[in-house]
């Protein structure tokens, strides 16, 4: 525990709720349950199996598993134990895994059983001292938690100590390990709780991976603190969440945009009870205003909210409120309670209010830089403020909207194009399912304008001219489109972001 009497850290979120709490259901996974009492007594014991094995304050111990209540109690424990968790997308498999576990350079791996040989297949080239099965297993860390006597975990841990190195999604550049500390979690944990007004009562759905951000830290921690019951899935399956939402009157459910436009057409919407939900959360990636507004039309009780952030800043910074949505439908919001913003030009020179600029923040949630990579720390933290890399604009009442991040902006004939704005043009065709807008290499334009598009099952035909002259009718001659590819599907990480860098490598 903690030497500090004033101290902050995310093992104190957990200790307050099952002090105040302690028989109230805390979290349901499959067929297990777990009360407030007992999710805390399995944490300590999971700390202590951890302490064990020789690990020490400070030790990096790596996450590789899909969501379950082993993972939920893996992250408390080695917060309560005083180790950095690192979680790893559990999609990773080779050199990218490779690189994630050796960069940070982990100690330890928690993992699902069935991703032991993924594991395996890499372990000469890592310097691991040891491997714990997360469940399923005699000797899963599971297991260990699940009984025996509860012991007294001594490990001072500071506010100022890092909790997880949260790694970027790579979209752009390999990722780079965010060192989050206990204190600016629990920052960012008050600021998700004010600014979605989450509560006891909201019996909330998570089905979006833990290893990222969002999941961990802008619901399953915040609902925790508040003293919610968290039903969690393993991973965001359509008709079982619908399913779920329905048997369970789900009252809150987050999703990224992934998942909400293929849920908004699916089949199963007509017959599934949805009464219950009243709060429906996005983010990690921008909704398309189409599918949103047919949301909305289809469900007017909903509350929407737009969540939006990084993983630097644990990782919300802005949100859209139910209420503001009429108005600003593509806006992402205002700053959260513990967040300041600026929007600037390339010198660092605050813009006008609707001018697009570079958004920067000032918060206590910031990471305190990257793990072993003082050069990118020294390139985002400049002159007091942490330089986002998002192009956003901001209108007079303070209200922030997403142009594009500033590497996808188009340089197309010298005129600068924002992906974003064409994506939401060609969503407007009833036959597009998914669309990226990128610039390719052209010696005319320099960058000609390229939607790589994916249609609907039932499309028929639908031609690139066509998509075309549909663009043409809505945007800017300059902003249409030059050429039109059709796929099967869009290259995205498990976290739902497209990975736009692998389509300027194939087109």
């Amino acid at each position: 525990m903690s030497l500090d009497a004033r101290t902050d850290t995310v093992d104190g979120v957990l200790r307050r709720s099952a002090a105040k709490f302690p028989d109230r259901r805390a979290l349901t996974f499959e067929d297990r349950t777990w009360t407030y009492r007992e999710l805390d007594d399995a944490v300590s014991r999971a700390a202590a199996h951890l302490q064990s094995l020789g690990l020490s304050a400070g030790e990096r111990v790596a996450a590789y598993g899909t969501n379950s209540d082993a993972y939920t109690i893996g992250f408390l424990a080695c917060a309560r134990a005083g180790l950095v968790h690192v979680p790893v997308n559990y999609a990773l498999k080779g050199e990218e895994l490779t690189y994630l576990v050796s960069q940070s350079g982990s100690a330890a791996v928690l993992v699902d059983p069935a991703l032991r040989g993924t594991l395996d297949a890499v372990r000469d080239a890592l310097d691991l001292r040891h491997v714990v099965p997360l469940r399923d297993a005699e000797d899963s860390l599971l297991a260990h938690a699940g009984s025996g006597d509860v012991p007294d975990v001594a490990a001072p841990v500071a506010s100022t100590d890092l909790a997880q190195l949260l790694y970027t999604s790579g979209t752009t550049s390999k990722p780079k390990g965010a060192m989050m500390t206990h204190g600016g979690l629990v920052h960012e944990y008050v600021s998700s709780v004010i600014a979605l007004a989450l509560n006891e009562r909201d019996n909330p759905l998570i089905c979006m991976p833990l290893y990222h951000s969002a999941g961990m830290h802008v619901f399953m921690l915040p609902y925790l603190s508040v003293g919610a019951s968290v039903n969690l899935m393993q991973t965001p399956d359509i008709p079982e969440i619908l399913r779920r939402i329905q048997t369970d009157r789900i009252g809150s459910l987050f999703l990224a945009p992934t998942v909400w436009v293929p849920l908004a057409g699916h089949p199963d919407l007509e017959t599934r009870d949805l009464s219950s939900l009243k709060k429906a959360q996005y983010g990690a990636s921008i909704m398309p205003v189409t599918v949103l507004n047919r949301l909305r039309e289809r469900y007017p009780d909903l509350g929407f909210y737009n969540c939006f952030g990084q993983s630097e800043i644990g990782p919300l910074a802005t949100v859209l409120q139910p209420e503001e949505h009429e108005e600003r439908p593509s806006s992402c919001g205002k700053a959260v309670f513990f967040v300041e913003t600026r929007v600037v030009d390339p010198d660092g020179n605050d813009v006008p209010d609707g001018t697009p600029g570079e958004v920067l923040y000032r918060s206590p949630q910031l990471c305190q830089g990257y793990w072993d990579n003082p050069d990118a720390t020294a390139a985002a933290f400049r002159d007091g403020w942490f330089h986002s890399g998002d192009l956003v604009t901001r209108d007079p009442e303070g209200y922030i909207t997403v142009v594009d991040r500033i590497k996808d902006v188009i340089n197309t004939g010298g005129i600068l194009v924002a992906s974003r704005e064409v994506e939401d043009a060609v969503y407007t065709h009833p036959d597009v399912a998914e669309v990226a807008v990128i610039g390719t290499p052209d010696d005319k334009w320099i960058e000609a304008t390229t939607a790589v598009v994916v249609l609907r099952e039932n499309a028929s035909g639908v031609t690139p001219d066509g998509l075309i002259a549909h663009v043409k009718e809505r945007i800017a001659p300059f902003k249409v489109p030059k050429q039109v590819v059709f796929v099967d599907e869009l290259p995205r990480n498990q976290s739902g972001k497209l990975l736009k860098r692998e389509l300027r490598a194939t087109l």
